[in-house]
């Protein structure tokens, strides 16, 4: 497992011997395989966990237009806050990979564990804004009932900001180390714990209190503590994670990894929000169109985000397998593994692609009670929106991918800022200009993401094409 120095100095033209001991560098059909293996359980757990906001907004739906917008504008909040915490669980894993490439287990050890103080902080700092999520949506220009529904699910919800982003923490360390099945598995507990609260708590079945909107809230809560505390126990108490002793002195710092996580992890949280800040900007504006767009936009949106979820699964893979062969100056083995994430995202995306553009009208119709009288005008504006979205889905995977496969060589700040570039000099302007001066409405705001989706997605694939020139190889 050591390297000496001409080892290193020929890294770009020998393949150099694998980190295990197994031999040289990979073929292409191993790297593909180890890469599906490692994303399945990935984008299982990505699907997984949106089913539990699947379950939420469909059964939300079933109340009315007013709730489903409410439930709308209310998980979208926190989703931009949780999404920027999950940046921080993101730094984690191209340091923790880098740390098991090259057979560091203490490294591996202190990245996972400051990454949780990390998390465990930023939740405590995001609660106090989001118990104001009413007064902020008002400002916002929402209407006052809307905005009051939503902020009376937040203050429930953003009690769930902490074992939320203890789950991602949790299963980044996982992944590393190659138990992301048991994340799956964890997860999927989760969502059925989770549909089966909510089927309680919202409409009051079986003796239950009927909460409504606010019952989600609480399924939602009580879902993300089982998952947090399955994964605890496990990380603990597995007898194959012993030699990691994650828990072992939790309460000591190790601040150069606390602080190298802080700059590899802000970028990333900003990456990703400016691209999750740009569909709720969507939200806000289309709810400025009126409740029936805003409810329409919502499910779509919910569609395209399930899609979402597979290339995102597989942006996380492609961050490991990269980091991994980065850690251990394996170039070869690097630029394989980067290909092949990339090659396997495009097939994904085209699958998206066929079912949005083919299948609109029922997979919309999934979320609708045709008995309630909003549903039709729901189901009309919303399909157009859908067959837009199946347009920018190669781009979306493209940029997602390669932004997890920068990761892995920990280039956070220039992707940062394609990303701010992309979705709000390019995205955001189109999209308003299309919608509100051109007349396009909804179809204009969503034509307006697919822009800022393929800006991002040719930015960043060029800048990895182009990484000997910026020396992002460089360890």
């Amino acid at each position: 497992m050591q390297t000496n120095v001409s080892e290193r100095s020929s890294a770009q033209t020998q393949p150099l011997p694998r980190a295990d001991g197994r031999g040289p560098v990979q073929s292409w059909l191993r790297h593909a395989v180890a890469t599906v293996v490692l994303a399945v359980p990935l984008i299982g757990a990505q699907l997984a966990q949106m089913t539990m906001n699947v379950t939420d907004t469909v059964m939300i739906g079933w109340l009315g237009a007013t709730e489903l917008a409410a439930g709308v504008l209310a998980t979208q909040t926190f989703f931009i806050v949780f999404i920027f915490g999950a940046g921080f669980a993101q730094a984690v894993l191209p340091l923790a990979a880098g740390a098991e490439g090259r057979g560091d287990v203490r490294d591996v050890r202190r990245s996972i564990r400051m990454g949780l103080w990390v998390l465990m902080l930023y939740s405590a700092l995001v609660m106090l804004p989001l118990w104001y999520t009413e007064a902020i949506l008002v400002a916002l220009g929402q209407d006052p009932e809307i905005s009051a529904l939503a902020g009376a699910y937040m203050r429930v919800a953003l009690w769930s900001m902490f074992p939320a982003l203890l789950v991602l923490g949790l299963r980044s360390y996982l992944t590393v180390v190659n138990r992301a099945y048991l994340v799956l598995a964890v997860i999927l507990v989760g969502a059925v714990v989770n549909a089966g609260l909510n089927y309680l708590l919202i409409f009051g079945h079986f003796g239950a209190p009927a909460l409504g909107i606010v019952g989600a809230a609480v399924a939602t809560l009580g879902s993300n503590l089982l998952m947090t505390g399955l994964l605890v126990a496990y990380t603990a108490l597995a007898p194959s994670l012993r030699r990691y002793e994650l828990y072992a002195r939790f309460w000591r710092p190790d601040w150069p990894d606390f602080f190298e996580v802080l700059r590899l992890g802000w970028p990333i949280g900003a990456t990703i929000i400016a691209e999750v800040g740009l569909f709720v900007a969507s939200s806000i504006m289309m709810g400025w169109l009126g409740t029936i767009p805003l409810a329409a936009h919502g499910i779509a949106l919910q569609i395209a985000s399930i899609a979402f979820m597979v290339p995102l699964g597989l942006s996380s893979a492609a961050t490991v397998r990269v980091g991994l062969a980065f850690g251990r100056g394996d170039r070869r083995d690097l630029d394989r593994a980067s290909a092949v994430a990339l090659g396997i995202g495009t097939l994904i995306s085209i699958g998206g692609a066929c079912l949005f553009w083919f299948w609109p009208q029922e997979l919309i119709g999934l979320y609708l009670d045709r008995g309630n009288a909003n549903a039709e005008a729901v189901l009309a504006y919303g399909v157009p929106l859908l067959v837009v979205a199946a347009l920018f889905q190669i781009a979306d995977a493209l940029q997602v991918v390669a932004a997890g496969i920068l990761r892995g060589v920990k280039d956070t700040g220039t992707p940062m800022l394609i990303a701010l570039f992309s979705y709000w000099l390019v995205g955001m302007p189109v999209a308003y200009v299309l919608a509100f001066m051109v007349g396009w409405g909804g179809v204009g705001l969503w034509w307006g993401l697919a822009f800022g989706l393929s800006t991002a997605a040719l930015l960043l694939n060029a800048r990895f094409l182009l990484r000997e020139r910026y020396g992002l190889l460089d360890a």
